[in-house]
């Protein structure tokens, strides 16, 4: 679970409520044919606008956001070194039986490939070419995220002309006029709050879990090319500390004293 999202909706939400307690009552926000408006609006400019198989992956793909486990890249890198050693000693068919306990399916279709005596340019290109779709399919959930946090505003302005039409409708009670404008809005303020709230920030989370998993592949592409060049374990680790932040790189450098 990210902790960092959870906070992020729970201080976001909290502390805006706790200011309309503040000034006023929670009733005097909720308003069902306003949500229904910039909900539905959005929901249907999205369809338009995107094909429905994509729209309900990225509804799939948003769990990430809540849910993704935080990937260790320094684990990464002590099983790649590992492997290096033992191909060097070994061969590289002794990665077999390797290949067979490693989860991470990227690394395992790479170690395979690695024992099935694929020539790096092959392996380089095939995972190459996996990691360019990967960025693909992640910037497509992405960037129906971020249409939707452009549509949702959209809408609640449109249920505000819509409110305002209704209220100018209705000018002879002046006693009516200023509880119609409140209601009128009411769906900006929805939309408001689901674009800056929600969908943007998700998208936001999306991009960054996106990059974060293209590094550490990065770096399994390069630990498994390395190994099938037959290079030094130590060459190896050095190479892939490359990819590290500073930290983690003294960290790293710390365990393998």
């Amino acid at each position: 679970m990210d902790i960092a999202t959870i906070l992020g909706i729970v201080s976001g939400f909290g502390l805006m409520i706790m200011a309309i307690l503040q000034g006023s009552g929670i009733s005097l926000f909720i308003d069902i044919p306003s949500a229904l408006i910039v909900v539905g609006g959005t929901i249907g400019a999205t369809l338009i606008n995107f094909p429905l198989k994509d729209v309900l992956r990225a509804i799939s793909i948003a769990k990430n956001a809540f849910l993704n486990k935080p990937l260790n890249p320094l684990e990464y890198v002590k099983m790649l070194v590992s492997f290096a050693e033992r191909a060097r000693k070994e061969g590289i068919l002794a990665l077999e039986a390797d290949a067979e306990k490693v989860e991470e399916p990227f690394l395992k279709k790479g170690l395979q490939m690695l024992v099935d005596g694929f020539e790096p340019k092959i392996i380089e290109d095939t995972l190459g070419k996996e990691i360019d779709y990967l960025k693909e399919r992640h910037k497509a959930g992405s960037d129906i995220f971020i249409a939707m946090g452009t549509f949702s505003p959209a809408m609640g302005m449109i249920g505000t002309l819509i409110g305002l039409i209704q209220m100018l409708q209705n000018m002879s009670d002046p006693s009516s006029i200023g509880p119609a404008m409140a209601v009128a809005l009411i769906t900006t303020f929805y939309g408001a709050v689901l674009a800056n709230m929600l969908f943007l920030p998700i998208s936001g989370k999306l991009q960054v879990l996106s990059e974060q998993e293209r590094l550490v592949k990065e770096m399994i592409l390069e630990g498994i090319l390395s190994i099938s060049e037959g290079l030094n374990p130590r060459i190896v680790e050095q190479k892939l500390h490359v990819f590290l932040e500073p930290k983690l790189r003294e960290k790293a450098s710390e365990k393998g004293e």
